[in-house]
């Protein structure tokens, strides 16, 4: 992915660019704080977010002259997650970008600690600290989502999808014939059975799908994967009795995956599933 424009290499962890102009690049900010966490009776999606060490520029800039009047809404924007390089590891769509609140920030003579209302869906709760794993080099290692509460692992299947380009750095997909191995005692629920299956195609914080409409999109290819390929599922009818029992679910439904239909989706593509 290409580095953010201006960001100046100044350990920024963030930065915003227009949605409506993608020349109009609205400045790196070291902190977004409170993006992942959701306003107390708010709809999901509301957030505050203290931009701290922002440099703000374009129409972000221009906002701050407007504060408590309609102007100062920024608009719609991208706000893109920074390695420590200053490279693009994932971006989220933000809604209705309005400055509260701008003070001088203790981060630089020339920088601004910059308060802001937006609308982001998709930045979940305990999401923050899995892009923290990636920007600071930690996916050394599959399973790293196993403790995580079922919340938690939803967050994890989201960093993993809207990283995954920066990660994957244009590497192409396995060929077909490959062998993979699916271990079923890590598979305790719908979103580690994602979780597992992502690893077991892509490795660390790999990617696969997070529903059955997304695994059957990729099994189409660009995804890690061509298939045919083989897949042994050890310790299945552990996971599979898992899987088989309801339970409450971050999406709210009863949280029991049709496993005849897992198979038929992999049968359909023709994935060989090997239940061991």
């Amino acid at each position: 992915m290409n580095e953010s424009p201006g960001h100046d290499g100044g350990g920024y962890r963030y930065a915003l660019t227009s949605d409506e102009d993608d020349a109009d690049f609205w400045g790196p900010s070291h902190e977004a704080q409170g993006l992942f966490t959701p306003l107390p009776g708010e709809e999901d999606g509301a957030r505050q977010v203290l931009l701290a060490g922002c440099r703000p520029r374009g129409g972000l800039l221009r906002s701050t002259g407007h504060l408590g009047r309609q102007r100062a809404s920024a608009g719609n924007a991208d706000l893109d997650l920074l390695d420590a390089d200053g490279t693009v590891m994932g971006s989220y769509f933000v809604n209705d970008v309005t400055v509260v609140d701008a003070r001088p920030s203790a981060r630089g003579a020339d920088l601004l600690d910059l308060t802001v209302t937006l609308w982001c869906e998709n930045a979940l709760p305990g999401a923050e600290p899995v892009w923290d794993l990636i920007r600071e080099g930690r996916l050394d290692r599959t399973g790293l989502w196993r403790d995580l509460t079922p919340e938690g692992r939803h967050a994890w299947l989201s960093v993993a999808l809207w990283s995954r380009e920066y990660r994957h750095r244009g590497r192409p997909d396995a060929p077909a014939g490959q062998v993979l191995t699916l271990d079923g005692r890590d598979i305790v629920d719908e979103e580690s059975f994602y979780c597992a299956l992502g690893e077991a195609v892509n490795g660390p914080c790999g990617y696969f799908g997070r529903n059955l409409d997304a695994l059957d999109d990729c099994l189409r290819g660009r995804w890690g994967a061509t298939v045919p390929f083989t897949l042994y599922w050890d310790h299945s009818a552990e996971s599979v009795a898992r899987l088989s029992t309801p339970r409450p679910t971050p999406q709210g439904d009863s949280g029991v995956v049709p496993f005849p239909v897992i198979l038929e989706i992999f049968a359909d593509h023709g994935v060989e599933v090997v239940l061991r």
